[in-house]
């Protein structure tokens, strides 16, 4: 497996400059973001270190260029939308730059795409698996069509008071990951897995990796810890950042160990990355600069 960074949490630095940090920092591999320029709504979504719109050949030619020279592969492009919204213009929005960014990894010859199937926060579970087939199997054509894989992680986007109660990804449980893959059957779309999410959930996170093994696309390195007197006060109907935060891997309760055992019982050979999330190492740049350099040598350590 290489050891791989989620570059959301670098949106002070330009694409070279997040090679060149990977590269220096012993980092194999990059997920770059590609949200399309303006505002973003919530944390870590507006960065971009592709500028999937605007891709002319020698742009694709010098992104390739400047990665394989550095050592640094492109495990994967990432945008993390929601293209189930209720609001007609974002969905639409969010599905025609999907559209963009499938097509510039199969022209970057990276060909996966990590992000979220989404959810109309208004409809119920039922409801938005029966619009599901319409939004998506145009985009599953396309990526077929290109031969570029869709990993959709497993994070429910309910975190906050507005994506209550709902939350704005239906790919929360391995019960939803069943219905989506039989609803949008397709060797091309599968899961980027990411083990904190059950945590809080109250998932199992080892049992799903045999289960699902042949559509495990990416895994996420990412902890969560969970606040158990905070839990008892205020109760699992509370919004979860209530009760639990997102932290550096190792700092949370994931017991890796067990989750990279799993892996390897599996055979699991593709890509990483580690995700930082943790708002106790944002102060400065320089404080998650150096939290990305503890988890890369925190998950060297367990990994190897």
């Amino acid at each position: 497996m290489k050891l791989g960074l989620v570059t959301a949490i670098l949106e002070h630095m330009n694409f070279e400059e997040v090679i060149d940090f990977a590269s220096k920092n012993d980092i194999e591999s990059v997920e770059l973001a590609c949200w399309p320029s303006g505002d973003a709504e919530r944390r870590y979504a507006g960065v971009s270190h592709i500028d999937v719109k605007n891709l002319t050949d020698e742009k694709v030619d010098y992104i390739r260029a400047y990665a394989k020279e550095r050592q640094v592969s492109i495990s994967a492009l990432a945008y993390y939308p929601n293209p189930l919204s209720h609001d007609s213009k974002k969905r639409d929005e969010a599905v025609e730059h999907l559209k963009h960014v499938i097509k510039a990894a199969d022209r970057l010859d990276i060909n996966l795409v990590t992000t979220f199937i989404g959810r109309d926060q208004t409809k119920s579970l039922s409801e938005n698996f029966a619009i599901l087939e319409t939004v998506w199997r145009p985009l599953i054509d396309l990526a077929e069509s290109l031969q570029v894989r869709l990993g959709i992680e497993n994070c429910p986007m309910l975190f906050t008071e507005d994506e209550w109660p709902g939350g704005q990804n239906l790919m929360t449980s391995p019960s939803n990951w069943r219905k989506v893959f039989e609803i949008l059957d397709s060797d091309y779309l599968g899961l980027t897995f990411d083990p904190s999410h059950c945590i809080w959930q109250q998932l199992d996170y080892i049992q799903p990796i045999y289960e699902f093994k042949d559509k495990l696309f990416f895994v996420h390195f990412k902890d969560i810890k969970l606040y158990p007197d905070k839990l008892a006060d205020v109760g699992v109907m509370a919004t979860p950042l209530e009760y639990m935060a997102p932290k550096l891997p190792g700092y949370g309760d994931v017991d890796w160990l067990a989750f990279l055992s799993a892996l390897s019982d599996i055979k699991y050979n593709g890509p990483t990355s580690i995700e930082i999330e943790d708002k106790a190492f944002e102060g400065s740049v320089e404080e998650i600069e150096k939290s990305i350099q503890h988890s890369v040598n925190y998950m060297k350590s367990v990994m190897y």
